[in-house]
């Protein structure tokens, strides 16, 4: 399947514009302009906002923007650039004016005929994208950590506002991404991009962990920028990708793993984009130069993918004569020197306990570079997970049942035990709710055929923690 370049994006935005102004979708006209020059200026601040993330644009990234935009040499427009104010960080929580307008032609379907299948905003929103990427890519600097960020920020805003209004559309689902006849290799790139929006909605769709998803989007922009300078023959960093999670029990950790591990099988990083997970006890044996051996063992299970070793400080927290955690620590170094364009690891545990484990070694900190925190969830989250979980079993709670719910989970958060596991509270909560209602209804006879007995759980059902 064959992707439109960005000149070829522009070239169908531009004719979308046409189209919308000629309808007037939205009174565009009363803007005083066009649509499509409104699109080129949205593009020009996007582009401002990506080039002067450090705090000026230069002459060749002005340069460059108007030849992306179409415009190179035209010194009227380089001079917009290079005098326009620094746009601070905000700017990517707006939705510009000429998306709106295509996200407002979709949802009313003010195009008929449309040519376009309801998929005007999507081409602009990946004209966006790819305006972005091309950017990022062709600096003559590295692309840095504040400039992925914000072109992360805005193209989650923009999919969000997209979203909003049900005229998403993602991977091979883009009728304008196909042209025949398709080449295998292009097939497989395009079905791996449309596997990477799958797993990136995926992870978008957790409840809660903003900040988490910011920096895993973040982190595969930084990818896949790389690659396209790669492309070009620029230079590149070299980008750590083994990283820390750290945080209580029960807060997304091994989940976010997971779809690490297949967001970079999709962007090439990992051949495989598996997810092997142990622990101290799936790593140290008893006996001297048994330990090793074992490590290499789960080591040769996940190449090519993620190793994703939880509550990792247990294996140097109160070392002694004759633990051989240390011993397991060394070999996994050695590993991921020896491996390190095939594993990726990530090490996972309580805040305070990985810093001691990060410490207990010299050269393990220098092997992490990447850290994200994974922060409790709030009362409102946990209620937003019981509520997912137990719609995948095909529950509800009723309305006394809601109230009782959130009465114990807001006191349970208030009053966080030891033994405090987030959503793992949550999901023990819901599997003895579950329970409770199977034995409360199973003798009833008004329970046979009926699904609104059988789907719905009661106050009656539901039991603090103990």
């Amino acid at each position: 399947m064959e992707q439109l370049d960005l000149q070829g994006l522009l070239s169908k935005a531009n004719e979308i514009s046409d189209a919308l102004t000629r309808a007037n979708v939205g009174s565009v006209r009363s803007e005083g302009k066009n649509l499509k020059d409104m699109l080129h200026d949205d593009l020009l601040n996007f582009g401002v906002f990506l080039a002067g993330a450090e705090g000026s644009v230069s002459e060749d990234e002005a340069e460059l923007i108007c030849t992306l935009l179409g415009r190179e040499g035209n010194t009227l427009t380089k001079r917009r650039v290079l005098n326009h104010r620094p746009i601070a960080d905000a700017y990517a929580d707006e939705v510009p004016q000429s998306i709106k307008y295509a996200v407002l032609a979709d949802a009313g379907n003010k195009l008929n005929p449309d040519p376009y299948k309801r998929q005007k905003a999507m081409i602009f929103y990946d004209t966006f994208k790819l305006f972005g990427q091309s950017i990022l890519a062709r600096r003559d600097q590295d692309v840095s950590s504040i400039a992925a960020s914000r072109f992360s920020a805005y193209l989650n805003r923009l999919e969000k506002f997209i979203k909003e209004f049900a005229v998403w559309s993602a991977g091979t689902q883009k009728f304008y991404r196909v042209e025949e006849p398709v080449a295998q290799d292009n097939r497989a790139a395009e079905e791996k991009q449309a596997r990477l929006e799958e797993v990136m909605g995926k992870l978008d769709a957790l409840v809660g962990l903003e900040a988490v998803k910011r920096q895993v989007h973040d982190l595969a922009n930084l990818i896949q920028v790389q690659k396209m300078r790669q492309e070009l023959g620029m230079k590149t960093a070299d980008i750590t990708k083994h990283m820390v999670f750290s945080g209580n029990p029960g807060t997304g950790k091994t989940t976010v793993a997971r779809m690490l591990a297949e967001i970079y099988h999709c962007l090439g990083v990992l051949r495989k984009g598996q997810l092997v997970e142990v622990d101290r006890s799936g790593l140290v044996r008893g006996y001297i130069g048994q330990t090793a051996t074992r490590v290499q063992e789960v080591i040769e299970e996940a190449l090519g993918g993620v190793l994703f070793i939880d509550e990792a400080y247990a294996l140097t927290v109160g070392k002694s004569e004759g633990d051989f955690g240390q011993e397991a620590v060394d070999t996994l170094l050695k590993a991921m020197e020896d491996h390190r364009d095939d594993l990726v690891v990530v090490v996972a545990g309580y805040t305070e306990l990985m810093e001691q484990f990060l410490n207990s070694n010299p050269g393990l900190r220098s092997r992490f570079s990447n850290f994200i925190f994974f922060p409790d969830y709030t009362a409102d989250e946990l209620m937003g997970i019981l509520h997912l979980n137990l719609k995948s079993r095909e529950y509800v709670l009723s309305e006394a049942a809601e109230e009782k719910a959130r009465a114990l989970i807001e006191y349970r958060v208030a009053h966080k035990p030891d033994n405090f596991a987030n959503g793992r509270d949550v999901r023990n909560f819901m599997e003895h709710a579950i329970a409770n209602h199977a034995t409360r209804v199973v003798g009833l006879e008004e329970a046979r055929g009926n699904k609104e007995i059988l789907g719905t759980i009661e106050p009656e059902d539901l039991a603090d923690w103990e």
